[in-house]
């Protein structure tokens, strides 16, 4: 399916066999940090009334209500699937391709399951196993979205937990690897560790030797 198809409106509201379209919400998390992977998640409910109450754009919610209701979403959901996109392909495509790989491969391991993807943002993956539409403010307007945005969240931050074990000195655990004070302090004091994203301006000046003092973001590990 190439971009210009993707982004066709869809006026669908059954299958061909009259059945209810199953619509994955698809939503990513990671993609301004310096380090750790962008993940991205798609999620199915059944149609009908979405069997989890309680959900929202992952950024409107706590972390421990965010670990409640992703339980409920893997429990509850007729299919989800995480894709891990990791630090190297970062690299390699850039973030912006990087997420838009980790979104075609979410749908494809969904594989029969998805008749329509509703994607948050405003672009699509150039290749996908089914119709899709962009949906800008997703994660605060479709339910299926709002399920993607919280598992992706929890799974990353997850892992950047698990990422401090390894690397205690960057406080992956506290920042999730977002250019604050505090993580742009310990990158200027230690250098980048392999988890750090080479293609991002902050880890290419801090293996320069250069200040880093003024790229602190104001953005919260929230995204």
């Amino acid at each position: 399916m190439s971009l210009d198809d993707a982004q066709m409106p869809l006026d669908l509201s059954a299958r061909r066999d009259g059945a209810p379209l199953r619509v994955a919400g698809v939503d990513e998390a990671g993609r301004g940090p310096l380090a750790g992977p962008v993940v991205v998640a798609a999620v199915v409910f059944a149609p009908g009334r979405t069997p989890v109450n309680g959900l929202d754009d992952s950024k409107q919610l706590t972390a421990e209500r965010r670990e409640a209701l992703y339980e409920r979403i893997v429990e509850r959901a007729v299919a989800w699937h995480i894709e891990f996109v990791d630090v190297e392909e970062i690299d390699r495509l850039n973030i912006y391709h990087a997420t838009m790989t980790g979104m075609s491969r979410a749908l494809f391991c969904l594989g029969h399951s998805v008749d329509v993807a509703r994607i948050d943002g405003n672009a699509l993956p150039r290749s996908l196993p089914c119709m899709a539409e962009a949906w800008i403010g997703g994660d605060a307007r479709d339910r299926s979205i709002m399920a993607a945005s919280i598992l992706a969240k929890v799974a990353r931050d997850r892992y950047m937990k698990t990422l401090h074990e390894q690397w205690p000195m960057y406080r992956f655990d506290q920042h999730k690897g977002y250019s604050t004070p505090v993580h742009l302090a310990a990158l200027a004091q230690h250098g980048p560790c392999p988890q750090h994203r080479r293609s991002f301006a902050p880890v290419r000046a801090a293996m320069q030797g250069l200040p880093l003092g003024d790229m602190a973001t104001t953005l919260v590990v929230e995204d």
